[in-house]
């Protein structure tokens, strides 16, 4: 990547440097929601915005891309592939003499004082663009990364395991998907169990990198992230999401149809139930990992009408002038 393509990932999700997995997470999934094509159809700039801020948090997602990626800047992915930017060996860089260097990893081995792997050889990350949408079957991922401290490998020591990022629909990861994944000289079929989550990791055996000391071949791990639902959410092992009812839903009670994973169940509503409070469905809620089903929490929030009827009008006014409940006599009460 070219200095003048460099962009600042921190920047486009709108969090700081020092920003935690979670803060990123947070920004990511709001402006996912915000710039989701199916929110934005026909939106190309929307479209652009939800592809930038996707790359953007599938570096700073990843533990291993986000230090490379701190530290090298807009060469951070140069610097796990052994090469040189631009593929070229001599970079003119305000004067400076690189041919000196077999690679760019040794010029930054040098500079920050670590030892590299013998011959100036690692297995450092690469990546390739998804082929979804091209061509039908194929995983919606980025690039893969080194893993890092599997093993007992010491920092001299190729690591041959790799990493990579696997987003899935609420529907693929509840009832559990096929995915066939190009890892460039190789085409793969993954099965993904049900019930897989953000945070879930699958592991491939043999599918990652040859280390070229005893030309053992590593484990491909994939880090799940599910897409953003306009419905269900996670709290914990719970699936969650808010349906709304009327006033006088609340106050005499009724039965109303909520979707669930497995479709639409009939729940009734206590009366008197208070806005925030949630119903609790068992065992219509996500594949847990061992065998079962969590629960789904149906969050209710009383929905007051902007716009009344001229005989809504008048019996909500006949409500108002003979209700004995009022919900603020304690308030006088209340002191400093």
């Amino acid at each position: 990547m070219a200095s003048t393509d460099y962009k600042d990932y921190y920047a486009i999700l709108g969090v700081n440097k020092n920003a935690s997995a979670e803060e990123i997470k947070k920004a990511f999934r709001k402006l996912a929601v915000k710039y989701h094509p199916d929110r934005n159809p026909g939106n190309q700039q929307a479209e652009e915005k939800f592809k930038e801020i996707s790359e953007a948090y599938e570096v700073l997602s990843d533990h291993e891309k986000r230090q490379k990626y701190d530290q090298f800047g807009q060469y951070w992915q140069q610097a796990g592939q052994g090469g040189w930017p631009n593929g070229r060996t001599n970079v003119d860089f305000g004067g400076f003499d690189f041919s000196q260097y077999g690679n760019f990893d040794e010029f930054i081995n040098e500079l920050l004082g670590r030892f590299g792997t013998p011959g100036g050889t690692k297995t450092g990350s690469y990546s390739y663009r998804s082929t979804t949408g091209r061509q039908p079957g194929y995983s919606d991922f980025g690039g893969f990364s080194d893993m890092g401290g599997f093993g007992n490998q010491t920092s001299q020591t190729p690591v041959a395991d790799r990493s990579a990022t696997l987003r899935l629909t609420f529907s693929e990861a509840f009832t559990g998907v096929q995915k066939r994944l190009n890892l460039g000289n190789e085409v793969i079929d993954v099965r993904i169990p049900a019930g897989a989550k953000t945070g879930s990791r699958v592991r491939v055996r043999g599918k990652g990198s040859i280390n070229p000391y005893n030309q053992q071949r590593g484990d491909l791990y994939l880090n799940i992230e599910l897409i953003s639902h306009q419905f269900f959410q996670f709290e914990s092992d719970n699936l969650v999401c808010e349906v709304p009812i009327t006033p006088d839903e609340a106050v005499l009670g009724t039965s109303i149809e909520v979707p669930t994973p497995d479709g639409m169940v009939t729940v009734k509503i206590p009366p008197g139930i208070r806005s925030g409070q949630s119903l609790r469905l068992r065992g219509k809620g996500w594949v847990l990992p061992k065998d079962g089903r969590g629960d789904q929490l149906v969050k209710i929030i009383i929905d007051t009408p902007q716009s009344l009827s001229a005989t809504e009008r008048e019996y909500y006014q006949k409500i108002s002038a003979n209700r004995t409940y009022n919900p603020r006599h304690n308030l006088k009460n209340v002191r400093l």
